[in-house]
Order: C-alpha cells, then sequence, then structure tokens
C-alpha cells in the first residue's frame, strides 16, 4: 500500500500518528484545546493583589481572577472588584487621592481609606481625564470642551468653548436689498434697531469672564488637552476626506434579510486630510493656529516620484502633516510634539511655546521608504515613545537612526543628544521608573526572537540583566517596583503568569495553570530557529520542524505568516497556535515545515522591515524560495514535491509564489489572501507601495491580479465572506480572472460567516481540511 492510499484511508478529519493522535477537530478548536491563557495582568493599587482574565473552566468567556501573595491558586474576582481593577486611575505623586472615570462619571479613591467617592455625574458623560500640576486640581473633557475641577474647593469651570460650524452674526441677512428696504421705508425698524444697538452696548459694557465662542466649521476637533498649569488647552482641527468605503454583503443574517455595511476606505491620496494645531489661551481667551510651514525638509520630494516624469515639473508645496497633542514635564514648562507627515517619511520632535503660538524643532527624522519600527508606530496618526526625564528637561524617545530602534534622549538646555542603548538589536518597550532617573526595557539583545527584560540606569547606561532567559517576557512592574508580574511564554509552551523579585538575574515563580489534559497529552515538538542567506546576502530566521529519519517522505510545506511586519520565528509561544499544532500534525505524517520570517517580518531592524518598500511580492517571495532551496540541499526534500500556504499577507505570498514563480510549488493554499493592493486600506498599503495615483508601477508589480495567466501549480482559495480586512470582492476579481483565461486548477472555499479571522471551529475544521488534503493529493508519492 502506498502512502498516498494510507493515508485516505483515515477519517477525513481525524489524522493519526504512529506514537500518538493528533485530530484536526480538536486542534482547531484553538484555546478551547489548549487552554484559555491568562492576558491584561496588572497590579492592584496598593500592591498586595494581581488581576488578570482567565478562562480555566472553559465558559463562553473571560472572566477576572486575582491572586495575592500566600495564595496556592488564583480566585476568582468579585464583579464589583473585578470591574474596579479595570478603571484607568490618575494620581498626583504628592497626594493620597486616584481619580478615575466609570461610565462617563468622575470618581476619586482614597487608598488610605479605602473608599470611592462620586464627585461629578451628569447626562453628557466625561472623558480624557488629566491631572493638573497642582495637587487637588484635575481636567477632563465633556461636549469637545474642557472643564477645570477644584476638587478641594468643590468647583467647576468651564475652560474651552468650542462649538462645531459657523458664528451666525445678528446683523447679517443675506437678502440685504430687503433688509436696507426695510429700514428705509420704516420708523418703526428704525426704533428696534437703535433699541437693540443701545441694550448690545450696555451689555458690552460689563464683561463676561465666560470664554468666547470658537467655531471650528465642519472639521473634527480631536486631541483637546490641557497644560499642567491650566493656562493653555491643544487640539487638532481635521478635515473630513470625503472618500468612498466599501461595502459589504452579510448573507447569514438574523432577520433573513441582506446586510451592507461600510467597511474601510482605500488606499488612495484623497484620503489626505488637511490638519491643524491650535492653542487656546485661558488667559488671553483667545485661540491660534500654529503655523509649521518652517518645518526643516517640509517641502521635500519623495525620490519615487522621479521615476514618473510627469511628477517631476510640479511646483513644491508644504507637506500634509499631523501634529500629535503634546508631552509635558512636571510644571509645565516645556511642551514637546511629535509631527508627522501624512506620506510617514518625515517626523520632527518640536518645542512649542504656548504663549506664542511658535516652536523650535529638536529632532528630524526621515525615511525614504516609511517611518516605523518598535516604538515608532508606521501611523502618522499615531505616536511613539516619548517623555520626560526627572530634570524637568530631558526628553526621551525611540529612533532607527542606526538601523535598528535604540533609545535616545535629548537634554532640551544644552541640546546635547544621547544614544543609551546600541547594538544589532532592538528596544521593543520602553517603562520610565518612578524616580525618573532608569528604564525598564524589553528587548530582543540575546536573539532576534526573545523578547528580555533589563533596567537601565541613566547615569551609566549600563543594562542590569532582570530576565534574559530564551521565550517572551511580559512584564508589569507593582507600584512600588519591588516585583514583577511577568507573563511568559516558549516555543512549545503557552503564557502563563508568574511573579518575581526585581532584581538582577530574578527567578520565577508561575501562579496560573491554564494548558488542559488532552493539551499536555501530546508530545509538542521545540521548532528549532534557524538561519539560512537570502540571494542577497541577508541573514533569515526561520523556524523548522522535522520528522523523524524513517517517516520522512521528503515532501515539504512552507508556512508564510501573516501581517507582513510581525515576527513568528521566535522563540515563544506564536498567535498562529493552530498553525503550530498542524504543523506538528504534518510532521507526523513525514513532512518537513519551515516557517520563515521573510523580508518585511518584525524583530530584525529598519532595513529587514523596509525590505519590501515599493515591491511586495519580492524579496518577500524570494526569501521563501530560497528557505525551500535549504531545504531542498540540507534535507534531502523532493523539489518536485514543496507546497506553500499562508493566510492574510501569507496568502498573498502563496498567490505571488503561484502566479510569479508556478514552477516552485507544486501547489499552494491562499487564505483570505489580498490580490490586488489598490484595493487594500489606506495606512498599511500606502507605507508600503506609496499610492496608486502617484507610483502605479508598484502597485502593478505587487498585485497577484496581474499574473493571474501564469497559474500552472493546484491552488486553493479559502475566505470568509464577511471579512472585513481583505475582502471576499478581492477573490471574487481573482476568480473572475481565472474563468475568463480559462484556468482549471483552482478552487475557492467559502466560508458565508466568517471574517478575516475565523471565529467558529467547525470553518477552521473544513478549512484545514481542505489544505491537509491538498498536500496529500499534490505532494506525496504516487
Amino acid at each position: 500500500m502506498n502512502k498516498k492510499i494510507a493515508v485516505l484511508i483515515c477519517v477525513f478529519f481525524s489524522i493519526a500518528s504512529q506514537s500518538q493522535n493528533l485530530k484536526l477537530e480538536e486542534i482547531m478548536k484553538g484555546d478551547a484545546f489548549i487552554g484559555v491563557q491568562p492576558v491584561n495582568g496588572r497590579w492592584s493599587l496598593d500592591g498586595k493583589k494581581v488581576y488578570f482574565e482567565w478562562n480555566p473552566n472553559n465558559e463562553i468567556g473571560l472572566s477576572t481572577y486575582f491572586w495575592k501573595n500566600g495564595s496556592s491558586k488564583p480566585e476568582l474576582a468579585p464583579l464589583k472588584e473585578a470591574e474596579f481593577s479595570k478603571f484607568d486611575f490618575k494620581v498626583n505623586k504628592v497626594s493620597d487621592l486616584f481619580y478615575y472615570i466609570d461610565k462617563g462619571r468622575l470618581f476619586s479613591y482614597s487608598a488610605k481609606n479605602k473608599v470611592s467617592k462620586k464627585l461629578y455625574q451628569q447626562s453628557s458623560p466625561i472623558s480624557n481625564l488629566q491631572l493638573g500640576f497642582e495637587d487637588g486640581i484635575v481636567f477632563f473633557e465633556q461636549n469637545e470642551n474642557i472643564f477645570k475641577y477644584n476638587t478641594k474647593e468643590g468647583t467647576i469651570i468651564q475652560i474651552t468653548n468650542f462649538k462645531k460650524g459657523k458664528a451666525v452674526d445678528a446683523d447679517t441677512d443675506t437678502d440685504s436689498f430687503l433688509k436696507k428696504q426695510q429700514n428705509e421705508l420704516f420708523q418703526f425698524v428704525r426704533d428696534q434697531e437703535a433699541k437693540k444697538n443701545w441694550n448690545l452696548a450696555k451689555t458690552n459694557a460689563t464683561k463676561s469672564d465666560f470664554p468666547k465662542g470658537y467655531y471650528y466649521g465642519k472639521n473634527a476637533l480631536e486631541n483637546i488637552k490641557m497644560n499642567p498649569n491650566g493656562n493653555y488647552a491643544t487640539f487638532r482641527l481635521t478635515e473630513q476626506a470625503d472618500t468612498k468605503s466599501e461595502k459589504m454583503e452579510v448573507f447569514v443574517t438574523a432577520d433573513g434579510y441582506n446586510k451592507t455595511p461600510d467597511t474601510k476606505e482605500k488606499v488612495s491620496v484623497n484620503n489626505f486630510v488637511n490638519t491643524k494645531f491650535g492653542i487656546y489661551n485661558v488667559a488671553k481667551d483667545s485661540t491660534y493656529i500654529v503655523n509649521f510651514s518652517s518645518l526643516s525638509h517640509i517641502q521635500d520630494v519623495p525620490k519615487y516620484l522621479s521615476l514618473y516624469e510627469k511628477s517631476s515639473n510640479k511646483e513644491k508645496a508644504d507637506k500634509l502633516i499631523v501634529v500629535q497633542d503634546p508631552i509635558y514635564n512636571q510644571d509645565g514648562s516645556y511642551a514637546i510634539a511629535e509631527i508627522r507627515s501624512q506620506d510617514n517619511k518625515d517626523r520632527w520632535l518640536v518645542s512649542l511655546n504656548l504663549a506664542k503660538g511658535t516652536f523650535e524643532e529638536i529632532e528630524y527624522q526621515h525615511d525614504e521608504a516609511w517611518i516605523g519600527g518598535p516604538g515608532i508606530p508606521s501611523d502618522s496618526f499615531d505616536s511613539g515613545t516619548l517623555g520626560f526625564l526627572g530634570d524637568n528637561q530631558t526628553i526621551y524617545f525611540q529612533a532607527e537612526e542606526t538601523g535598528y530602534s535604540h533609545l535616545y534622549t535629548i537634554n532640551l538646555k544644552s541640546k546635547k543628544k544621547t544614544q543609551l542603548t546600541k547594538g544589532d538589536w532592538e528596544v521593543r518597550d520602553v517603562t520610565l521608573a518612578k524616580d525618573k532617573k532608569a528604564f525598564y526595557l524589553t528587548t530582543n539583545t540575546t536573539h532576534p526572537g526573545n523578547r528580555n527584560f533589563y533596567k537601565l540606569t541613566v547615569s551609566d547606561g549600563i543594562l542590569q540583566s532582570l530576565l534574559t532567559k530564551d521565550g517572551a517576557h511580559e512584564v508589569s512592574l507593582s507600584p512600588d517596583e519591588s516585583t514583577l508580574l511577568v507573563r511568559y511564554s516558549y516555543k512549545n509552551k503557552p503564557w502563563e503568569l508568574y511573579v518575581a523579585e526585581n532584581k538582577k538575574n530574578t527567578n520565577l515563580r508561575q501562579i496560573t495553570n491554564s494548558t488542559t489534559e488532552a493539551f499536555k497529552a501530546y508530545s509538542w515538538r521545540t521548532p528549532e530557529v534557524i538561519t539560512f542567506k537570502a540571494q542577497d546576502g541577508t541573514v533569515v530566521h526561520a523556524r523548522l520542524y522535522k520528522p523523524q529519519t524513517d517517516k520522512a517522505n521528503k515532501a515539504a510545506v512552507l508556512f508564510v505568516h501573516g501581517a507582513g511586519y510581525l515576527q513568528n520565528a521566535h522563540n515563544y509561544w506564536s498567535t498562529y497556535h493552530r498553525e503550530y499544532m498542524f504543523h506538528n500534525l504534518l510532521v507526523d505524517l513525514g513532512y518537513t515545515v519551515l516557517d520563515i520570517d521573510y523580508r518585511g517580518s518584525d524583530g530584525y531592524g529598519r532595513d529587514f522591515r523596509t525590505g519590501i518598500y515599493r515591491f511586495m511580492g519580492g524579496k518577500d517571495l524570494t526569501d521563501n524560495i530560497d528557505g525551500k532551496n535549504y531545504l531542498i540541499q540540507n534535507y534531502g526534500i523532493d523539489a518536485s514535491r514543496v507546497g506553500v500556504y499562508g493566510g492574510s499577507y501569507g496568502g498573498f505570498i502563496t498567490l505571488m509564489a503561484m502566479l510569479t514563480t508556478p514552477k516552485e510549488f507544486a501547489s499552494g493554499a491562499a487564505l483570505r489572501s489580498v490580490t490586488d493592493w489598490a484595493h487594500y486600506n489606506h495606512g498599511y498599503t500606502g507605507n508600503i507601495l506609496n499610492f496608486p495615483e502617484t507610483d502605479p508601477d508598484a502597485y502593478k508589480k505587487s498585485s497577484p491580479i496581474y499574473f493571474a495567466n501564469n497559474l500552472e501549480g493546484n491552488l486553493l482559495m479559502l475566505h470568509g465572506m464577511v471579512d472585513d480586512n481583505v475582502e471576499y470582492k478581492d477573490i471574487v476579481r481573482l476568480s473572475q480572472r481565472f474563468i475568463e483565461l480559462g484556468k482549471k486548477k483552482w478552487t475557492l472555499a467559502s466560508f458565508p460567516v466568517e471574517s478575516h479571522g475565523f471565529k467558529e471551529t467547525y470553518s477552521w475544521v473544513d478549512e484545514y481540511g481542505r489544505i491537509l488534503n491538498l498536500f496529500n493529493d499534490t505532494l506525496l508519492e504516487k
């Protein structure tokens, strides 16, 4: 009996290895099979308890649990205590009182007396709670205006008077001829006008101290923020783009009628909007807009435009920018704002003079591809790591100046810039210590696939190792910084919670046990993280799953992770846990599996991150082909029996592999895949390919739909019909191309109730059953 027949004898969705059983219908349950891991770990205000969301009993959803020192195991938190633990508390370090918002109401909480007190409640909810520099002063937002609450005096004052629309001039009449005629003809009208003017003059003689109205038209009013002294409010006005949204057809509904909700806007220069940054001066009761046209490089033209002759003769103009709300030092004497160009190739840090409405540029960064990296979001409407040290005049931030995201400081008085961390690794997360003289850093110092935890004292610049073993550490410090709450995982060990002392090379003490007996019954492999050299000499990391020599069938499967900028060849538990288990199942059947962090993946620095600029399906695809060749050269894989699969960006790469390099792979399974980047969203796509109107060549060479005629191998496409990320329309358009071109070696499986990330176990089972059948049918020896 040959291998293919032996496999087909198995039940369609149940696969047995010789030593242990893995069933597709079980592993595709995901966390219900593995065990639900704890999330959102946090400390109580007094540091005596830790709270987290968990589901150890396989209930419908998560509940809040707590653990405290001396507990034998975590306990279910009472509902009121659970909700209290989730509030975003604000506290002035000289005070015992914490402030928080609950359902649009303002509360205080005394840590000493353990008592909450409701301070403010109205029918209009409040939001955006901020503390003033002076103890007892809080600011909040209500109806798009800032209010000042003096908790000691019990007074509430409206600080701003922002109003949507235009000011109405009572003396203005659009029908000016009729108004003039009435005034000329009738003494009554002239008398009424005289009385009105006399009353107005009397009213104006006694000036009100209520803030004048500031009308902001049809713009969106965003990011309202008060400076700590209560002297200035800043805000952003954003023009509303007149763009179309995609509409999605929903077929399976409760009432039996189709629905067509809006989903997203396509990538386009039409999504660029004018924004303005405004300052309201409380003392002068005046509002002014800051002019940023003197920013350096604000009229620079991206290099790619020189490839298009029609673009070279355009008049230079200021780039459209986005100004984030400022961050302040403790006494409010400095206000620092981050600014991005909307094409996301430029980033500035400026010091604002709120009194004069001017600024001083203190840092400029440029990337001809796009600004991004850890601590530096790739969204021009978002802000990165930015804050003040304890001296009140030194800021810290992250930058990819060396090719890796590192931590820097600038002293605003001396202008001295200092690089605090160095090396071919990245600072992944930054927490400033309470004394503001040290940082706690999450890095990948020891290996690109680790998440280590260190303390860095600013004065000596020495990294003190706290948690450095292989795997990932997500750390929350107790309020007094004496204890660490750690969420840790390893390649074959899901996430659990631990506590540890805050000391050098500390030891973890486990407080949760989440994995099920069914999960623990199987000997899960620890995939080796290997490296190979791509054809351009770049070192590429990958996870390798190898069968025992006597079971190897000389067939291989390449898995392509999604998201593009994501890391999966790491040393901790993967977000692709179903795929991890599926790969174990494949190895039981004799397959070799390679999971590659191709170009564009996270964790390897700026050049690796931007390696796909202007050509998705270029180096990211050749990295996968180089990985295939690595298997052929080192593990005896038959070049004619290699398949490829992946979802989202992984589905896109699968399509590019099957359509632009049709001789490389015998078969491919493309899940929820982008087929034409001109139909994807603005923020993600515009960074990598610029915009269809300005860089059409990048879109054409990066979109699988243009290469549909090249299909030779066996292609399986799978897509959720209510996918509001990659529209179902994407796969429909490609299917129509295949039909028109007369292509036969493709199939499409549609999932009527699934969005981009599948939810239902039966959908997962059906999807991966089809993928498994594809590989068994096309890669095993006949």
